[in-house]
C-alpha cells in the first residue's frame, strides 16, 4: 500500500482537482493527508474538503497552509476563478486553520514513510524545513515543477518563467531543492499531457467527483481557451484539449506509475537570476532525479 500525502493549490488550475480525483481511486494507495499552499484564509482548504465530502472521504485530514497574506509571492498573486458559481455547484466555505497544523501534517506524514507529491508553490515545505531542519533530506518527495530543459518540439515552447511552482516563491522553492532529495516532474514532461473536451461525457457518468471535474473542465475552457490557444497550433497535442494535466501526471509518477517514463539523476545547479530560479546542469552541482519521456534518452 503506497501512502500520499497531497499538497495543492487546489481552486486555480483545474489539474488539481483532477489530481485529487485520480489518487482517490488508485489501486493500493492510501490518501493519508491534503494540506494546501498559497491558500487564502482556508478557501483551498474549503474545496478540498467539499470534494472529499462529495467522494465520500471525510476521513482524510486536511489543513490549511501557507497563505497569501505571508507576503512570499513575487511575480504572480496566487489567484482563484472569477466566476466561483461556473465551477461548483454551490458557494463553497471557506476551512482556515493554523499554518502550524498543516506543517504538523506534513511532518506526520513524512514520519510515517508516506510520499509527499506537492503540486503547488513549495511553501509548505520551506516552512517544515525551518521548523525541523533536516526533515526534507530524507523525506520521499516528489515535486511538480522545475525548469532543467525545454519543451520537445510539437508542444508549448515556454520557458522557466512559466514555471509556476517554482517561480510564484522562488525562494522557498530554492531552500527545498537545495536541501531535499526530490524527485521532479518537470514542466517539459507534463506539458505533453492534455485534459481532452472527448473525455467529458465518460466524467459526466462517473459519480458526484465526475460529473464535478466535467463542470469545471467546461468552465476552464471557456475561461482559457486551449483548444484555439494550443490545440490548433501544437502538433504534438490533441485539438480538443481543454487543459494539461500537470499535477496528475506528477501524482501518478509518485505513485509509481511509469509507462513511458524514465527516472535520471544529473547535477543541478541553482541560482537566483533577476528575480527567477535557475536551474542548470553543472557537474559541480547537486544530484537531482527528474524525470523525463524515455524518447528523451
Amino acid at each position: 500500500m503506497r501512502k500520499l500525502h497531497l499538497d495543492t493549490d487546489i481552486g486555480g488550475d483545474i489539474d488539481d482537482l483532477c489530481a485529487l480525483a485520480m489518487v482517490l481511486n488508485w489501486p493500493e494507495s492510501e490518501l493519508v493527508a491534503v494540506t494546501t499552499v498559497s491558500d487564502a484564509g482556508g478557501r483551498r482548504a474549503g474545496y478540498v474538503r467539499y470534494a472529499l465530502g462529495i467522494a465520500g472521504r471525510r476521513d482524510v485530514p486536511v489543513a490549511a497552509g501557507a497563505d497569501i497574506s505571508l507576503g512570499c509571492y513575487l511575480h504572480w498573486q496566487p489567484g482563484f476563478h472569477p466566476d466561483e458559481k461556473a465551477y461548483w455547484p454551490q458557494l463553497v466555505a471557506p476551512a482556515p486553520t493554523p499554518d502550524a497544523e498543516a506543517i504538523a501534517l506534513l511532518e506526520r506524514s513524512i514520519q510515517e514513510g508516506a510520499t509527499i507529491a506537492a503540486i503547488g508553490p513549495y511553501t509548505n515545505l520551506a516552512l517544515l524545513e525551518r521548523r525541523s531542519p533536516g526533515i526534507l533530506a530524507t523525506a520521499r518527495l516528489v515535486l511538480m515543477g522545475g525548469f532543467v530543459f525545454p519543451p520537445r518540439q510539437g508542444f508549448p515552447q515556454w520557458g522557466r518563467g512559466n514555471d509556476y511552482n517554482v517561480q510564484v516563491d522562488p525562494e522557498s522553492a530554492r531552500a527545498v531543492l537545495e536541501c531535499a532529495n526530490p524527485l521532479l516532474v518537470t514542466l517539459a514532461v507534463t506539458v505533453e499531457t492534455a485534459l481532452r473536451r472527448s473525455w467529458l461525457p465518460t466524467l459526466k457518468e462517473a459519480g458526484p467527483m465526475g460529473h464535478l471535474l466535467a463542470r469545471q473542465a467546461e468552465a476552464f475552457a471557456i475561461e482559457e481557451s486551449m483548444e484555439s490557444r494550443f490545440g490548433q497550433t501544437c502538433q504534438g497535442l490533441p485539438g480538443d484539449i481543454i487543459n494539461f494535466l500537470h499535477d496528475p501526471l506528477a501524482c501518478a509518477i509518485a505513485l509509481g506509475w511509469d509507462d513511458g517514463v524514465e527516472i535520471q539523476k544529473m547535477p543541478l545547479k541553482y541560482e537566483m537570476q533577476d528575480g527567477y530560479l535557475c536551474q542548470t546542469v553543472d557537474t559541480s552541482g547537486k544530484p537531482t532525479r527528474h524525470a523525463c519521456e524515455r524518447s528523451e534518452i
